[in-house]
């Protein structure tokens, strides 16, 4: 009998054999801003404010206005939960997802669709996506419920390539999304700019409640994945089955067949939205450096066709500034700065951590290894690579090989041990940046900041100078293999 293919249902089947990995609620939440409030103090981690922690994947199965609607939020907020949904050390996660992307199994119709269970049509009269998508608000300046963790698929105009990619969706009307996207790098925004030129609009499927597989595979960039390439391959690669996928019912794009919700509809042409238009507060969303983002004037639109999504639905959606998007877009560019600098100069950086503290994109921590006097300066040459290819890193911290990259305190240790500020700091005025970093305003550095979206760039180099690696040796302590009999209680077998 073959195994039933991955989806969001199989994985949390797993996680719910793991123990504290998963906790359900019956207790009635509002998804405006109520829900997101509660999770801030119980799993989401990250940048959010204090108090928080790292804690389970949460559904609440109570949802205030959905009585047909389960909310997921938090499943892959935490770097251990998404190693053990991958079957794999959570250490490793950028090697393992460096190899999916070389070794990608491309996705394939199918003729199951769970996603097409249940089908809402725009044509329908009582047709409403805010009363059929339990969207949340992550805060109460939020410019409306948001579709945090929607994978959008699309095409170019003569269909000869397909990609996927994340975009923050706005609920704006009954039938329509503001959707944002992020100018130059997304495929998706140079398919769509094809259809504008042509005054034409672009069909595409929203796809929410997938295994995470999927959502996290589709998060690599270019150059990694290059225009053409369809990221659905990297999640076949990781589970080593094709992701199956549908025709849409009323656009021509095609759907995940096991998505929990689809959303089919157009990008409309030459047409744009005041992001906020429905609250006026000036705000969008919490985005992941854990501000919250200024509202876009000018969105671009989606109109919306059909809801369809399976019997007993779960909706999903992340905090923005969480661990979980530390995970989902953190993971995978630790894989493509792994591949671009073991291209350029193999076997030198051992492994690398996007922490949370950048958000999972704004910070890197390059463990390197010096073999001999010449690779000297190799650990600066390998941050100066990533920065080079990775305009979104703000800052590289280089360790050598005995530091615990996963463990913020020893790397702090190595900066106040092997480091002095007045040669192990490179800074790298007038770069580009990732947009939503707030301190990248001319007021704040008129000097280096022309225009907003460029930052200094910084290199702290904790890695000690090969000719004096035997004046920093840790302390040596005792190899004692049978270590665990000591947590045994009086009486427990041995």
């Amino acid at each position: 009998m073959m195994a039933s293919p991955y989806d969001l249902r199989k994985v949390l089947a797993e996680l719910k054999e793991q123990k504290g990995q998963y906790h359900e609620t019956n207790i009635a939440v509002n998804p405006d801003a109520e829900l997101s409030g509660v999770y801030r103090y119980i799993g989401a981690g990250g940048t959010v404010m204090r108090p928080t922690q790292e804690g389970p994947a949460m559904m609440f199965n109570n949802i205030e206005g959905f009585p047909d609607t389960r909310v997921l939020i938090g499943l892959m907020a935490s770097r251990k939960r998404v190693g053990a949904i991958f079957h794999n050390d959570y250490r490793t996660l950028g090697k393992f997802l460096n190899n999916a992307v070389s070794t990608p199994i491309p996705p394939i119709m199918v003729e199951d669709a769970p996603a097409h269970e249940v089908v809402h049509k725009a044509t329908d009269p009582d047709f409403d996506i805010r009363k059929l998508v339990a969207a949340p608000t992550n805060t109460p300046e939020d410019a409306g419920p948001y579709i945090t963790v929607g994978v959008v698929l699309g095409s170019n105009i003569d269909k000869t390539m397909s990609d996927v990619t994340i975009h923050r969706m706005v609920i704006e009307d009954k039938d329509k999304l503001g959707i944002y996207i992020m100018p130059g790098g997304r495929h998706l925004g140079a398919f769509a700019e094809e259809y504008e030129k042509q005054n034409k609009p672009m069909p595409v499927t929203i796809n929410i409640g997938l295994d995470p597989a999927i959502t996290i595979g589709c998060t690599f960039e270019p150059p990694t994945t290059p225009l053409g390439y369809n990221e659905l391959g990297v999640a076949g690669a990781i589970r080593q089955e094709a992701v199956g996928l549908t025709k849409a019912l009323t656009v021509d794009e095609n759907a995940i067949a096991r998505s929990e919700f689809t959303l089919e509809g157009y990008i409309m042409p030459n047409e744009r939205i005041q992001e906020d238009i429905n609250t006026n507060t000036g705000k969008a969303m919490p985005e992941f450096p854990g501000y919250n983002g200024t509202a876009n004037p000018a969105v671009q639109v989606i109109k919306v066709t059909a809801v369809t999504h399976r019997k007993h639905p779960i909706m999903q959606s992340v905090i923005g500034p969480s661990e979980e998007h530390v995970s989902m877009a953190g993971i995978s560019t630790e894989a493509s700065i792994l591949d671009l600098v073991n291209r350029a100069i193999p076997g030198k950086v051992l492994n690398v951590y996007n922490p949370p503290a950048g958000g999972g994109k704004l910070m890197t921590i390059m463990q390197i290894r010096k073999e001999n006097e010449a690779d000297e300066g190799i650990q600066r040459q390998a941050a100066l690579l990533a920065f080079s290819s990775f305009k979104e890193l703000k800052t590289v911290i280089l360790v050598d090989e005995d530091v615990d990259i996963f463990d913020m305190n020893d790397v702090m240790w190595t900066i106040n041990t092997r480091f002095q500020a007045d040669q192990d700091i490179l800074v790298l005025p007038g770069m580009r940046n990732h947009p939503l970093d707030p301190s990248e305003r001319p007021a704040y550095d008129p000097k280096s900041i022309r225009t907003q979206g460029m930052s200094s760039k910084l290199i702290i180099d904790g890695t000690v100078p090969f000719d004096m690696k035997d004046q920093f040796e840790r302390a040596k302590f005792m190899e004692v293999a049978d270590w665990k009999k000591y947590l045994q209680t009086d009486g427990d077998p041995e």
